[in-house]
């Protein structure tokens, strides 16, 4: 009688362990589905909002190099080299992030160069026509 009791509490104490396991097993894969679920959704938003700034980036860097552009023709019309050269360079680097149509974005940045070229040789016909140009590709974006 004592072995049947003593068979009966282990395979009860047993089972209970089990499924006390089984419980925790349960909760362990629930917490994981949700914390998957709610890292994909911060995924897939945070890549809508990373299309968005890449879509927004372009204007900000284009009005800069345009106001750049603007610059050096004026300091190019006054002689003003060195500081025409300065306008230019920041041009350039503000050129370089912006995005659209990629031929007339290389066209006018190759134009920018010659424009640069063409101040430090001190010649401010050919620097102001190169710029202007330039200015002109940069506003039809």
């Amino acid at each position: 009688m004592k072995s049947i009791r003593f068979s009966m509490i282990y395979f009860q104490t047993l089972s209970g362990n089990y499924t006390q396991g089984f419980i925790k097993i349960m909760n362990c894969i629930k917490k994981s589905a949700l914390i998957v679920m709610i890292a994909m959704s911060l995924g897939a938003s945070a890549s809508v909002a990373y299309a968005e700034d890449a879509v927004n980036s372009s204007l900000p860097s284009l009005n800069e190099t345009i106001a750049h552009i603007e610059r050096a023709i004026a300091d190019v019309n006054n002689s003003d080299f060195a500081a025409s050269n300065l306008q230019i360079k920041a041009a350039r680097i503000s050129g370089v992030l912006i995005t659209g149509n990629d031929d007339i974005v290389k066209r006018a940045n190759a134009i920018v160069i010659q424009g640069q070229i063409s101040s430090k040789t001190g010649d401010v016909k050919q620097a102001t026509a190169l710029l202007s140009e330039a200015l002109k590709l940069y506003k039809s974006l």
